[in-house]
């Protein structure tokens, strides 16, 4: 078996493209070293390359670059470095350069290096452990979402009112689809209450945040009621696990099978049964908050919107807009979702444009990537443009966000409805004024690409 100097694991919070492009930033960065080096992946179709308990013991340092819970318990007592998976793609040969040079922190002991700990620190800090605990949340809701959300938009394919037994356009199989979906949509606020306590708590969080999310869909809440219910829910049992750890270790079984879940359950769902009268009034108000943007300022909410998806695309700002998105598209606002759709497709079509209309300006290896955008963008996967934007970020971030806002901005005054979370352009079949929609998310990207382009001839004029 390989000997590993050191082992990594990395996770986004949608598990499609930051987890492996952390991965292999970290193992090209290794190779070029003479390093051996393992990263595990936490995607959305689960754990691959798997790390096994003698790799781990062997391992001289450990990297962790995620947003979400890779069960890094595991590596208790190994030297840990940890930042987000951002860092893991940026900066994959300075973190392996720390590793090598036994930065990082001793899991459950003390620092190795006062520096390293404190950029750690900061990396690493309750901010990010908050982020990284709701994105457990997120990356597991998503596929609930993203089917729900899919067969509910096939449903209308035999009309809007097609699963309305009382209506002439009733279907069965549509109807039948139609419920399949709500089904799938209604796990939203609970599988998102239970995964953020599951990270703050483990095992013993995930009922208790999945009863406290129950009870926040049910007192209409909304996801809102769902972030709020999964860190009660986490927070509670880690203090139950606290509270009853004098008791004697023959009761660990007791512990974890009975007194957690049923004290853990108890409190939670009597705080969340009191708040959620509140809550659901405050969640009221947000979404006719935007409902109200939606009809009487397009422009001011598709600014804010591409603004929010191009800034930091995939990380915590990007999700904030998407989340809320998914939220509203659940609650059966289909037109918030259409302008977040059209955000995050836009940047890497406008990296696309570039290389297409400015290519000698470009070297072969950044030709190749734009191409390849259009595929990605074309499928709703934003990220595909970070490589771009890491080399410039001060210019192409605003490009990025400019385009995005175009787009976003289009897309609201064309009236254009996305009933799907996911997906770009294949769910045009659902999408309602579709065809506008590809025009202004193509308008967007094309302004964003001159752009882009101009400043790329700019720069390669002032080098020669």
């Amino acid at each position: 078996m390989t000997k590993y100097q050191i082992i990594a694991a990395t996770g986004c919070p949608t598990g499609i493209a930051h987890t492996y492009m952390a991965q292999e930033a970290l193992e090209q960065a290794a190779k070029k070293k003479g390093i051996t080096i393992k990263v595990e992946t936490h995607g959305q179709v689960g754990v691959e390359n798997e790390l096994s308990s003698e790799e781990i013991a062997n391992a001289e340092a450990v990297i962790i670059a995620a947003d979400k819970d890779v069960h890094a318990e595991r590596f208790a007592g190994k030297r840990i470095i940890e930042v987000p998976v951002a860092k893991g793609i940026k900066d994959a040969a300075q973190l392996i350069d720390d590793a090598l040079a036994g930065k990082g922190t001793v899991s459950g002991g003390a620092p190795v290096q006062a520096e390293a700990a404190e950029s750690d620190k900061k990396a690493g800090g309750i901010g990010h452990t908050i982020y990284k605990n709701l994105m457990n949340g997120v990356s597991h809701m998503l596929p609930f979402v993203v089917s729900g959300g899919v067969l509910i938009a096939i449903s209308f394919l035999w009309g809007i009112y097609s699963a309305d037994p009382a209506n002439a356009q009733y279907n069965e199989m549509a109807a039948r689809l139609n419920g399949i979906g709500n089904f799938a949509m209604s796990m939203m606020v609970p599988i998102l209450s239970a995964y953020i306590a599951e990270g703050i708590a483990k095992r013993p969080g995930l009922v208790v945040g999945f009863v406290g999310g129950l009870i926040a869909a049910d007192g209409g809440t909304g996801f809102l009621g769902g972030i709020v219910s999964g860190f009660l829910a986490g927070y509670v049992v880690l203090g139950l696990i606290k509270l009853l750890n004098p008791l004697p270790k023959s009761l660990d079984g007791l512990k974890a099978i009975f007194l957690y879940p049923v004290l853990g359950v108890a409190v939670t769902g009597l705080v969340m049964t009191f708040v959620s009268g509140p809550m659901s009034s405050i969640n009221e108000g947000m979404m006719s908050f935007l409902a109200g943007f939606e009809n009487s300022s397009p422009l001011v909410l598709g600014v804010i919107v591409g603004c929010m998806c191009a800034f930091d695309m995939g990380g915590p700002i990007n999700k904030a807009a998407y989340v809320t998105g998914t939220a509203l598209l659940a609650q059966g606002n289909t037109t918030f979702m259409a302008g977040v759709s059209a955000a995050c497709i836009a940047p890497p079509l406008i990296t696309g444009f570039a290389v297409l209309l400015f290519g000698k300006y470009f070297d072969n290896s950044e030709r190749n990537a734009g191409l390849v955008n259009f595929v990605l963008g074309s499928t709703h996967i934003t990220e595909g443009a970070i490589p771009f934007a890491a080399k410039d970020p001060l210019r192409v971030l605003p490009t990025m966000m400019v385009g995005s806002s175009i787009a976003a901005v289009l897309t609201y005054m064309f009236k254009v409805q996305v009933p799907a979370p996911h997906g770009g352009f294949l769910v045009l079949p659902v999408v309602t004024h579709g065809m506008l929609w590809v025009v202004s998310i193509l308008i967007g990207s094309i302004v964003g690409g001159v752009i882009l382009g101009l400043i790329q001839k700019n720069r390669v004029q002032k080098a020669q």
